[in-house]
């Protein structure tokens, strides 16, 4: 099978590439940006492309790749930071610029071979994201592409079939940023696209066998699509050696307790042990207002848990869960230097005296392809269509301190914007829908009487992989039809707001 090597200088969007280029059945896989140059060469690549970061190459000890990379004879990609790296190889110079460019760009493109092979337009969309510029380009390379702020936008050797684009063919924003990935990986490196979902599920249920063999299995799950294709792909592998385990921490959506078990139970014949925590969850959660100390204190609470059962039912040596590499990349544990957004608690949030290993088949999978997995798997139709909803649950939905209040009011204010959504057959056509609630209060007018109630807001997003969003444009009367029946069910609610911040510079999630 084909390979393209990313080598991972800590772009928040690194493993993004790889999902764009296995996007075209070319198989992909990510490396840290100072792997030896002889691991590189046992993957066989056939191309190489270098991901963006936050660094600057003319900073002391900023990261480099093995210098042999230049030599093996492959072409190589830079993107951004990729890019830098590039530039500052072949003898050019890099420097800052007092007009960063952050956000969209008209890229207009002066060589319509290579890399921008079958784009039609002369002008594309592209996403920028940088605050350093080629000043002089290597000898040997031509400009491919420009910006207004960026004369040397996209550059390339094509002798050497080395490549640089200061911005992020990765990212959706791009416009034919796919199509570009794929010039590199298939018409300049000659990648066969010939790797697809079925062959990584059948090469994951075998993996599973060989790294477990007759050890238990633990997998938490919680209703969501990616723990559920997790404990059903790892049922494939080891059958009756897992246990699953369902935990209800009092943060959970309306009656999803009851979803969870008739789904396992009876739609997809695997037993769950469900175990009621509530009490426990919020009581550890009293009086804590910080984001990170919720996120942590769930992560080391769920551990405590699983732990607790393990060592009454068990015993088990591995836990699984759903973790998919979004949640991997926001909580900086990514394989290149990638900074801290937010604590995932199936992620950094697992404390070091969990006694158990941790197995997580899809650590390396994006939503968009834990979907198409699950419909392989054959997992009901209904559970394909569900939102997703974080694992810290309400916890990361409610701002502030957490009370039984605000529980009820996200709660029943997420089912009236889900059930309003569905009416209006827009559920199935946007990425995300819930409602948060904080401190923040506004007078309202009920029956005549004053009252001083909470503020809602709604949050409606459209994206493919959840590592950008675009808030969606949703039609004034159902906007209308949710603001009126959350005021008019819901005790203590008065005014109702629509968060309108895309992703970047918002996440998707509140906190």
């Amino acid at each position: 099978m084909d390979k393209i090597i990313v080598l991972d200088f800590g772009s928040q969007y690194s493993h993004l590439i790889c999902r764009r280029i296995r996007e075209s059945n070319i198989y992909c896989e990510l490396l840290p940006y100072n792997t030896p140059i002889k691991t590189i060469l046992d993957f066989k690549p056939k191309g190489i492309i270098f991901s963006g970061g936050p660094a600057s190459v003319y900073e002391k000890n900023s990261p480099k790749p093995d210098e042999k990379v230049f030599g093996i004879g492959v072409p190589i990609l830079g993107i951004c930071y990729g890019h830098q790296v590039i530039v500052d190889h072949f003898k050019g110079r890099i420097r800052r610029v007092t007009n960063r460019e952050y956000g969209n760009a008209v890229l207009k493109i002066k060589d319509k071979n290579n890399l921008f092979k079958d784009i039609r337009t002369s002008n594309i969309q592209c996403w920028m994201s940088h605050s350093d510029t080629a000043e002089i380009i290597p000898e040997g390379f031509d400009i491919l592409g420009e910006t207004d702020s960026s004369s040397s936008a996209a550059i390339g050797n094509r002798e050497r079939k080395v490549f640089g684009l200061q911005f992020h063919p990765e990212v959706a924003h791009t416009e034919n940023g796919t199509q570009i990935l794929n010039n590199f990986s298939n018409v300049i490196s000659g990648a066969k696209p010939d790797w697809n979902m079925s062959d990584f599920i059948q090469s994951s249920i075998e993996n599973i066998k060989i790294k477990v063999g007759k050890d238990k299995v633990l997998c938490a799950v919680s209703g969501g699509i990616d723990s559920t294709t997790t404990a059903v792909l790892i049922h494939r592998a080891i059958k009756e050696n897992l246990t699953c385990i369902f935990v209800n921490h009092g943060l959970l959506r309306e009656n999803e307790e009851n979803v969870v078990r008739e789904l396992f139970n009876e739609k997809l014949g695997i037993s769950i042990k469900y175990i009621e925590a509530q009490e426990r969850f919020l009581q550890k959660l009293k009086g804590v207002s910080d984001p990170e100390d919720k996120r942590k204190i769930i992560g080391e609470e769920f551990a405590r848990v699983f732990t607790e059962f393990a060592e009454e039912e068990g015993p088990f040596q591995w836990l699984a869960q759903g973790t998919l590499y979004p949640d991997v990349i926001e909580s900086g544990v990514s394989k290149g230097p990638a900074t801290v957004i937010k604590t995932h608690h199936n992620v950094g949030g697992l404390p070091s005296w969990l006694n158990l290993k941790v197995i997580e088949p899809l650590r390396y999978l994006y939503k968009d392809e834990v979907r198409e997995a699950a419909k392989i798997l054959q997992i009901p139709k209904e559970l394909l269509s569900r939102h997703p909803f974080p694992g810290p649950g309400l916890a990361v939905r409610i701002l502030g301190e957490i009370n039984d209040e605000k529980i009820r009011i996200s709660k029943a204010a997420s089912k009236i914007v889900e059930d309003a959504l569905s009416e209006d057959n827009m559920y199935n056509k946007v990425w995300q829908a819930y409602a948060m609630v904080g401190d923040d209060k506004a007078v309202g007018i009920l029956g005549d009487r004053r009252i001083y109630g909470h503020i809602v807001t709604i949050r409606i997003v459209q994206s493919k992989d959840s590592m950008t969003a675009d808030w969606v444009r949703v039609p004034h009367n159902t906007l209308e039809k949710i603001s009126s029946k959350i005021t008019n069910e819901i005790e203590n609610v008065t005014w109702v707001t629509y968060a309108i911040s895309s992703k970047p510079p918002a996440t998707i999630e509140p906190q």
